[in-house]
């Protein structure tokens, strides 16, 4: 049997794009034995990995407000410690180690300290999920062995990487989709496109590497702690990939 691995970008609030790619891909039948996520994909890819339905995945992230616990305080003093979450993770992850879950999860993160890319596939899940979504300048950095860990989006949004050699077919799923525009009008806006333009070049390089990828469109534009889209973040992408295997022989032979 085919060996199928899934990557899943990071994109805050719009990585539950990913539970919606993974519930499509289950529905078909398809299974992945391999995961790597960084950030918000770390979060999805966790999910999955642990053995939690894709669907019920968003209910959690609904019903926790997951991105409202974590949600940077503008305009207070100092930086919001993302480890808050650890009561919340602890319980729908009791066992807290990667090796541990139902299918192999790779966790891209980046080490501050020594300003390298770190991949995490063992040990404690939640100090290294809590490392890959730790946005520089809007949460204090995880200290992992004495060194500063943040978001792995900072050197890695697509880490596609470690699945290469433990795969036969790669699905990639990106949520950061950018429609072209006219004007825009907000600094905010300016910055946050720029951003992702950036982090959507580097992944244009990696997907050569993908066989199939599920990117809904225009999903870049959705602000990144913008909860009240969730459940149309993930129909949105439920649909996409659900079009995308409908449209490709190899993933539908792979599905019977």
């Amino acid at each position: 049997m085919a060996k199928i691995g899934i990557v899943l970008s990071g994109g805050g609030i719009r990585g539950i794009a990913h539970l919606g790619v993974l519930k499509a891909f289950m529905n078909a039948g398809i299974q992945f034995s391999h995961v790597s996520g960084t950030s918000a994909g770390s979060i999805a890819g966790a999910f999955y990995a642990a053995g939690i339905d894709p669907e019920e995945g968003l209910n959690i992230f609904i019903k926790t407000k997951l991105l409202h616990f974590v949600r940077p305080a503008l305009g207070a003093m100092g930086l919001v410690n993302i480890e808050h979450t650890s009561d919340l993770l602890k319980s729908y992850f009791p066992e807290d180690k990667i090796e541990n879950l139902k299918i192999p999860l790779t966790i891209a993160t980046t080490n501050f300290s020594e300003g390298r890319l770190v991949y995490f596939n063992k040990g404690p899940l939640i100090r290294a999920i809590q490392a890959s979504c730790c946005i520089p300048g809007i949460f204090k950095p995880i200290m992992i062995d004495d060194q500063m860990y943040v978001d792995g989006g900072v050197l890695n949004n697509f880490p596609v990487e470690p699945l290469l050699k433990d795969c036969d077919f790669i699905i990639g799923s990106s949520c950061n989709h950018l429609n072209p525009v006219d004007k825009i009008t907000k600094f905010i806006s300016l910055m946050t496109r720029a951003a992702i333009m950036s982090v959507n070049r580097d992944m244009e390089q990696k997907v050569a590497s993908c066989n199939i990828l599920v990117e809904p469109k225009g999903m870049g534009s959705i602000n990144t702690f913008d909860m009240a889209k969730a459940e149309t973040i993930y129909w949105l992408a439920y649909e996409e990939a659900l079009k995308t295997i409908k449209n490709s022989e190899t993933l539908s032979a792979l599905s019977l």
